[in-house]
This record gives C-alpha cells, sequence and structure tokens, in this order.
C-alpha cells in the first residue's frame, strides 16, 4: 500500500459525500424548500419539476457509481489498516482514509492536545517507515 493510493480512496470518498450534499440540497428544492441565497428571481415559464427529477436521477446515478468504487477500494485499505499494529495509528488511518475526515477533524478524536500536525506526522512517518522495511 502506497500513500498515493491512499489519497485516491480519499479523494473518492470526498467527492461521495459532496454527491450526497447536492443530492440532499436538490431533494430539499424538489420538496419546495425555499432557497435563501439572496438572488432575483425570474417570471418565465419552465418545468422545475422535470428539471429538479432529471438533475436528481443524475445525481443519484453518479453516487451509485461513486459508492461502487469507494467499496472497491476500501476493502484493500481495510486489509492494509488492519495490520497496522499501533491502536491510535490505526484509528488515524481508519478516520482519515475510510471516514474521509480532514486532518483536523482526525485531530479533534483524540486527547485535547493532540494537534492536525501530529497525526498528519504520525501517518507520513508510518508510510515511510513501511517503505524501508
Amino acid at each position: 500500500m502506497d500513500l498515493e493510493t491512499l489519497n485516491k480512496h480519499y479523494d473518492l470518498v470526498q467527492k461521495l459525500k459532496k454527491a450526497r450534499e447536492l443530492y440532499k440540497t436538490t431533494e430539499a428544492k424538489s420538496l419546495g424548500a425555499q432557497s435563501l441565497d439572496g438572488m432575483p428571481h425570474g417570471t418565465g415559464v419552465s418545468d422545475k419539476v422535470g428539471v429538479l427529477a432529471a438533475a436528481l436521477a443524475d445525481i443519484t446515478g453518479q453516487v451509485g457509481f461513486l459508492e461502487k468504487q469507494v467499496d472497491e477500494s476500501a476493502a484493500l485499505i481495510e486489509e492494509f489498516i488492519a495490520e497496522i499494529p499501533n491502536l491510535k495509528t490505526r484509528l488515524i488511518f481508519r478516520y482519515r482514509f475510510l471516514g474521509g475526515m480532514s486532518w483536523g477533524e482526525v485531530a479533534g478524536m483524540f486527547d485535547i492536545g493532540t494537534s492536525e500536525n501530529s497525526v498528519k506526522s504520525t501517518c507520513y512517518d508510518y508510510m515511510e517507515n513501511m517503505k524501508k522495511a
């Protein structure tokens, strides 16, 4: 396992999170929730329901595609993480790469004195030691 593979999986998890958020936002619009974007709204004729239904279908397809990609790459990463002997290091990898958390969010899962830089260093140091072994 290398850092490039882990980062590609992390990026996929991030894309999936954004696609799910977009789906929720679009679904809320389709249910008639008011958009408070501050922009003026025109009075033209359009099929808002049709447009939103098509958008939801597109997003649903994208979410399904991304879920499949994430699931395929997660299996290999889970095996790698399961073999990390140190519990804290294993959790850092799990939160970051499987959970899709930012470094700051990962640090927040530990003691108050744990910083973003310390969890990042733990990860990179572990990967560097893996190369040497």
